[in-house]
This record gives structure tokens, sequence and C-alpha cells, in this order.
């Protein structure tokens, strides 16, 4: 665990802290993501609390961001520090959707919505929901995936 602790250390005396922006970020993760090995997930940058590992990020970034961005573990999307609980709700629903999914073989969608807007109803018969995320959530058609957005 010192060694994490000291390799962060070490990004930031060697790296300066700046103000990074949302697209700077990006960026700097897809870069990163192209060196990974294959058998390395992307998820390596998330810490438990969403954070980012800014340690790893910095030699891409040339810097250590000032600001805070989460990151979704489950669909490796970035939200800046305002948006830290859509983030939280966003893994949470992928996770309770994805178990649904396993258990019924059905996707837990609001009966008869255009939309494909997650029924948390659904989610709560089968205990895959502690709670209810004020934001409404939609599959996509892509895998399955949650997002915050409404189709149109």
């Amino acid at each position: 665990m010192w060694r994490k602790n000291k390799k962060e250390n070490q990004a930031k005396a060697t790296y300066p802290i700046r103000s990074v922006t949302i697209d700077e970020l990006r960026q700097a993760i897809r870069q990163y993501g192209d060196q990974l090995h294959s058998n390395v997930p992307l998820s390596v940058i998330i810490k438990d609390d969403l954070t980012l590992d800014y340690s790893l990020l910095a030699p891409f970034l040339k810097c250590i961001p000032q600001e805070t961005y989460y990151m979704s573990k489950e669909t490796y999307e970035l939200f800046p520090e305002s948006q830290k609980q859509l983030a939280m709700d966003l893994d949470l629903i992928q996770r309770a959707v994805d178990q649904y999914i396993e258990q019924t073989k059905e996707v837990p969608v609001i009966d008869g919505d255009p939309y494909e807007k997650v029924s948390y109803f659904k989610l709560e018969k089968l205990n895959l929901l502690p709670r209810r995320p004020d934001q409404a959530f939609y599959i996509t058609d892509e895998e399955f995936l949650v997002t915050y957005t409404k189709p149109k």
C-alpha cells in the first residue's frame, strides 16, 4: 500500500497542479488506455470513491488536475465534481440491471415505455436496488448499457 502513496507523492512532486478541462482529461484517459496491456481493464485508474488516480494520468496530462472528476466503473463515463451523485447512481443502476438480466433473461424496463425507461420497481422486486435514485435511467441499444439521457 505504501508504494501507491509513494507513487502519488512522486507524481505531485514531478508535475504541477493546474486546471484541466474534462476534454483534456478524456484525451489523457484515451492515451492511457491505448498503452494498457489487453488483459488490464481501464478501471485500474478508477478509485473506490470513483475519483481518478491522477498519478497514472499525470504523464499524459503533464500535470495533476486541480479539479476532482469522477468516472463510472460500469460505463467509463466521466463526470465533473458537481455530478458525483449521478456517477454513483449510474453505477448502482447498471449493476442492478446487469444482475436483473442475468437472473431473469429480461430487460427491466417499464412495460410499454417507448423510451426503455428502467423500472425501479422490477429491480426492487428482486432486491437489486437498495435505494431509488432521483434521476430516471434508460436502457440503450448498445449491450444493455444504462444512460441518464432520454432517447429521442
